[in-house]
């Protein structure tokens, strides 16, 4: 049997974390894509405000099972 996977590039935001961000990439696209199997941070970056961290930002390589027809 071949396991094949498709992979999607997602970028997350928070106010809060890295993790945060990281969280609501995979839960937003686990609404629309099935099979969900790892996540891969590929960058990390963020905004400032006032010398504050005003954001966080993560971009995301996602790899899902196909399903079989």
């Amino acid at each position: 049997m071949n396991h094949v996977a498709k992979v999607i590039e997602v970028v997350g935001t928070s106010e809060k974390s890295v993790e945060d961000a990281i969280d609501a990439a995979v839960a937003r696209s686990a609404e629309t894509v099935e099979n969900l199997q790892w996540f891969q941070v590929t960058e990390v970056r963020g905004a400032i405000s006032d010398q504050k961290v005003d954001r966080y930002q993560v971009m995301l390589k996602i790899g899902f099972g196909l399903n079989d027809d």
